[in-house]
């Protein structure tokens, strides 16, 4: 463990209780030591009931959409994941794990329906390289709270996939809801890096691969639990 990392540990608010969804995608063990490292109490679970009772919930995914859809749905993810937000509470998901809460992922020719938490598309990037594999810097929204402090960082991506349009709160009338914050990266295209959403927040990249970076990063998301 880096100082850097040692001192991310101290500077969480309290100890947190955090579930990683357990639906078979998914980094789930670098997602439980990562979380670890930064003073999570984590997690990992298949049961709903458990997945509902923590502070914080982490969706991780690999893979392609639709087999990770079947597998949410087979442990009842889509309920979950619905439930903690109508109640506000907060839901991180990673890679393809925010994929699945767009409306749907196009993926060799398979239209798949997602989690609708927001609308869009995933689909192929236009990129003269795939997969995008590596580490890259985002375009950073303002006033993000996810990024705060690394907003010069490169995060590690894997990924052949994208939302390239987010449409939800992009129009120019007035809304009692809060604005999304949408962070973009480009690798021969422009697409969606990470979303920060009143209680949803999700990032394509893996914060568990990015080193102190994504330390911070779960430090932040952390530090927003109740």
């Amino acid at each position: 463990m880096t100082e850097e990392v040692a001192a991310l540990v101290g500077s969480v608010a309290g100890v947190k209780k955090v579930a990683v969804l357990d639906y078979g995608s998914g980094n789930l063990r670098s997602a439980e030591r990562a979380l670890a490292r930064v003073g999570a109490d984590v997690t990992v679970t298949s049961d709903a009931q458990t997945a509902l009772d923590a502070d914080g919930l982490v969706v991780p995914g690999v893979g392609a959409f639709a087999a990770c859809m079947e597998g949410l749905k087979a442990v009842d993810g889509p309920r979950i994941i619905g439930r903690r937000l109508a109640g506000g509470r907060p839901v991180l998901g990673i890679c393809v794990g925010m994929q699945i809460l767009f409306d749907r992922g196009v993926e060799h020719g398979h239209d798949a329906e997602g989690c609708g938490e927001w609308p869009g598309v995933v689909e192929q990037l236009q990129a003269p390289v795939l997969p995008h594999m590596g580490w890259n810097q985002v375009d950073v929204a303002p006033g993000s709270v996810l990024f705060d402090g690394i907003e010069n960082e490169r995060f590690y991506f894997v990924h052949s996939y994208g939302v390239r349009d987010f449409v939800l709160g992009q129009g120019g009338g007035p809304s009692p809801l809060p604005k999304p914050k949408v962070t973009w990266a480009e690798h021969g295209d422009r697409f969606v890096a990470g979303v920060e959403n009143t209680a949803l927040s999700a990032t394509q990249f893996h914060p568990e691969k990015s080193g102190d970076a994504g330390a911070q990063l779960l430090t932040n998301w952390l530090n927003t639990l109740d």
